[in-house]
């Protein structure tokens, strides 16, 4: 491997940017590469990063889901004359990789922010025309790209005349945007109301860091979507959920085309669809908050979702009665009765079980909802054997996002160790009375915007009767 490094431009897709540079990092930890000299802007969908050779690059490409292609950068300006000048600069320090050179190439213009016609992307290209290029060009399949970046900004209200950036380069690899449709939720057998975003399963499968191989648990399991992308990275998946029903594919169909659920629809049968049935181990009907598995069970990465109370119950088992009882004809057919499972509770089972049953530097991705304006990095959950590593949030209204927390293992618990968790128990009663709130005042508002079109319309009909 050559020791000089070279310069690679990462394009990434303009959505959920705050999960960027989490996964990111994560797929960098995953295969031991570590960050040359890097231009990161945060809100800005490019990444200038040096690494050694193309072979690291193939690697992070073919994990990553926010990233859309990758290039390796030959020229950038922030003037068009400075990017011409820097192109030929560097295609006379790079001659030989020129000279007899005839494969077939083209050159794809791309722009953020700006639309340009074909014929203006035709001139764009044309000025290029000093690149000693000996192939022929070819449209369609051609043996190498190259493309030319044209960069206005963000703000599509307040597009600048000039680029803000321009960049030239040869075409790597594309990022694992395809998995996005692959897995979409409108072409897949078995989805519930609380089915992942298939890019934001991903994202979690890739920050858990699954290997081919690794055994990957989700204690709240639903519909499996987060078995799913665990599995498309080779983990061999498992988990549990409460509700038999939804397990069992019998809860009421989501798709409002659809009134009765099918027969055969299951997570088995998502993971079929996917073929990765291979890689699917199976789910339970299980309560969480009770302890199903042996002690010595070893897990490489949880991947988790649990219920927040909104649209659907936080429960476990138990009851309300002081003594109860249940007599013996009874036994074969008694149904545990439930009761609430509180958040703060959920989160201390979550770290705890984690914090046992993870292998060392094993990862828990799991989700954290909260009110924006409450929300203190000191207050997540925490424990004594997991240091929190990445936390992105998603914004879900003006008051309320979730909180994409990613835990590594760092030591085996002790018996002295206890999780600890922001108090978590109002939240559900919180948003509900947040909602409540709302609608009196959307609907004092729609009253008095009634009220006063109705005085408009009254001393409109006075000034009439009056002329």
């Amino acid at each position: 491997m050559s020791n000089r490094l070279k310069r690679y431009l990462f394009w990434f897709a303009h959505e959920h940017v705050d999960f960027r540079f989490a996964e990111m990092e994560s797929i960098f930890n995953l295969f031991n590469i570590k960050l040359g000299t890097v231009i990161n802007p945060e809100e800005h969908p490019y990444w200038i990063v040096d690494l050694p050779d193309e072979d690291m690059v193939h690697k992070i490409t073919s994990r990553a889901v926010s990233l859309r292609f990758c290039l390796e950068l030959w020229a950038q300006g922030k003037q068009i004359e400075d990017l011409h000048n820097s192109l030929k600069a560097y295609s006379v320090e790079n001659s030989k990789i020129f000279v007899g050179d005839k494969r077939s190439f083209k050159i794809t213009v791309e722009t953020f922010c700006k639309h340009f016609s074909q014929c203006e992307k035709v001139n764009k290209i044309e000025s290029f025309s000093y690149l000693p290029l000996e192939g022929p060009v070819k449209l369609k399949n051609p043996d190498f790209t190259l493309y030319y970046i044209e960069y206005y900004g963000l703000d599509p209200n307040n597009i600048p005349e000039k680029p803000y950036d321009h960049f030239f380069g040869r075409w790597i690899a594309d990022g694992q945007r395809e998995l996005i449709q692959k897995l979409s939720l409108k072409t897949r057998k078995f989805i519930g109301n609380t089915s992942m975003d298939p890019q934001l399963s991903l994202i979690m499968a890739n920050q858990a860091q699954v290997r081919k191989g690794d055994l990957v648990f989700d204690p709240f399991v639903g519909t499996g979507s987060l078995l799913i992308s665990a599995s498309q990275f080779g983990g061999y998946t498992f988990g549990t959920d409460i509700d038999f029903m939804m397990l069992h594919g019998r809860t009421r169909p989501t798709r409002i085309s659809q009134k009765t659920r099918e027969k055969d629809e299951s997570i088995a049968a998502n993971m079929n669809q996917y073929g990765t049935s291979s890689y699917y181990l199976d789910v339970v009907v299980a309560d969480f908050s009770y302890p199903l598995w042996r002690l010595d069970l070893q897990i490489d990465a949880i991947v988790t979702d649990p219920p927040y109370g909104i649209r659907e119950a936080t429960e476990r088992i138990g009851t309300m009665k002081l003594n109860p009882m249940i007599e013996e004809h009874q036994v074969t057919s008694h149904i545990p009765s439930k009761i609430d499972y509180g958040l703060n509770q959920i989160y201390v089972d979550l770290l705890c079980f984690s914090a046992k049953h993870l292998k060392l530097d094993g990862r828990l991705v799991c989700w954290y909802p909260l009110f924006r304006d409450q929300y203190v990095e000191d207050q997540l959950p925490a424990h004594p054997c997991l240091e929190l590593v990445a936390n992105s949030e998603q914004i879900l209204s003006n008051y309320t996002s979730r909180r994409l927390l990613t835990y590594k293992k760092v030591k085996e618990p002790e018996a002295t160790d206890e999780s600890v968790t922001i108090n978590l128990v109002d939240f559900r009663e919180k948003y509900f009375a947040l909602r409540e709130e709302t609608r009196k005042e959307k609907r004092m508002r729609k009253t008095e915007e009634r009220a006063r079109r109705r005085e408009d319309w009254e001393r409109s009909n006075r000034e009439t009767t009056e002329r």
